[in-house]
């Protein structure tokens, strides 16, 4: 019902097409894995409620288009979105190297506190690897972002993945971190404030 959880979190994945976003999405939601690729053509939604830390989270969760074309999310997407799931393949160059366009789309788009977690997937096709877990690390330590590689298939660490992000929201404890009764109200933007105010002061 309405009342077991205690936050909504929307949260977007993003990334080239064929990185495995749909596979994370429906792994994580419905435990399914399918071999078969279909690209996402418009955008899938999907609500998991997952408890972190004894919290109880509903997790509103966007998979962009899959298809190239639509190289860019529409920025309407970005609305309201509290966390990023940023997804490459480990064994596609491209796909990563193609992190800094999806980041530039985010500081464009998304609110400037939106939280965001790199994903490293297809760690089951060792043997194709081109992209090492340092690279993957170094890449988001420059960013700022936390790091996780995950393989839907084995069905290892897409769960963390997603509980990774929501800790960040929940530690970030701004604006985003939508209170269910105050859901409908306005929401208070003071501490965002704050925070922008410290990272002026830090000169990033």
């Amino acid at each position: 019902g309405d009342n077991d959880y205690e936050f909504i979190f929307k949260v977007l994945l993003l990334g080239n097409s064929n990185v495995g976003k749909s596979s994370l999405f429906l792994r994580f939601i419905h435990d399914i894995w399918n071999d078969i690729f279909v690209p996402t053509i418009g955008v899938d939604f999907g609500l998991k409620n997952i408890e972190i830390d004894q919290k109880k989270i509903k997790m509103q969760i966007w998979d962009n288009q899959g298809q190239e074309r639509f190289k860019t999310v529409l920025p309407h997407y970005y609305r309201g979105v509290h966390g990023i799931l940023l997804v490459y393949d480990v064994t596609e160059k491209d796909s990563f190297n193609n992190l800094n366009f999806w980041l530039m789309e985010i500081e464009k788009n998304a609110n400037k506190n939106v939280l965001k977690v790199l994903i490293g997937n297809k760690t089951d096709l060792e043997d194709k690897r081109v992209i090492s877990y340092n690279q993957g690390k170094e890449f988001a330590d420059m960013h700022g972002l936390k790091f996780v590689e995950t393989s839907v298939k084995k069905n290892k660490n897409v769960r963390e993945a997603f509980e990774i992000l929501g800790r960040e929201i929940m530690a970030a404890n701004l604006d985003k971190t939508i209170d269910k009764q105050n859901q409908n109200k306005k929401i208070t933007v003071s501490k965002a404030q704050d925070l922008n105010a410290q990272k002026k002061q830090k000169c990033f």
